[in-house]
């Protein structure tokens, strides 16, 4: 670049970009896998970096369109859109496809008539294949939702998070284990025992 000339305008944020922003904070537990699907997406660690902090930027900007209005912007018209009923609540659900995740759909849960935002997660795309869980060797990292979970391992006590892109489910595993299972954007990073000692974990690195 010329000394002095302005810098070139930043390439506009796509959904290679969010599909980085996701793995940045799963990154935080599975940083194998982080890594590899990172390399899949022809990424470096440093443009996974830069989409995380272009995308808070975009949140934080005082001048920032509503959640919702940013997701169509970043991931385009989604693949599909609903109506459902959430106790006495109507609400939109639009679901865009990401490539990295090619059996899930990344989901916004927001208020009837394009409202305020409420959830925003991965789950499971009709028709895919949904895995078997039943024992703990099933419970793998990034192989299952928040739903999944829940549903196979009643009655699973919802817990809060420590970062609002992170979940936990209380669950009791058949053999009377009793765990906590943390996703992140809805999906399993890792188990870990409810236990009075220190955690011992499974699928960290």
């Amino acid at each position: 670049m010329t000394p002095g000339a302005p810098a070139a305008p930043a390439a506009p944020f796509g959904p290679r970009d969010f599909q980085l922003v996701l793995l940045r904070r799963m990154a935080d537990h599975q940083p194998a896998l982080v890594d590899e699907a990172r390399r899949s997406l022809g990424a470096t660690a440093g443009d996974m970096r830069e989409a995380n902090r272009r995308w808070q930027a975009m949140v934080r900007s005082p001048r920032a369109r509503g959640s919702l209005a940013r997701y169509r912007s970043v991931l385009g018209e989604p693949a599909s859109r609903s109506r459902r009923t959430v106790g006495d609540l109507e609400c939109d659900v639009l679901r865009w496809r990401l490539p990295l995740w090619p059996d899930l759909l990344f989901e916004v849960l927001a208020a009837a008539g394009g409202g305020a935002v409420w959830n925003e997660w991965l789950v499971r795309a009709p028709g895919a294949p949904v895995p078997a869980l039943r024992t703990r060797d099933d419970l793998r990292p990034w192989s299952c939702t928040v739903d999944e979970v829940a549903r196979a391992f009643p009655p699973a006590r919802p817990l809060q998070g420590d970062a609002p892109t992170r979940s936990r489910l209380a669950i009791t595993l058949p053999d009377g284990t009793a765990c906590v299972a943390d996703f992140t954007w809805g999906l399993l990073q890792r188990l870990v025992d409810r236990v009075d000692r220190p955690h011992t974990s499974i699928g960290t690195s």
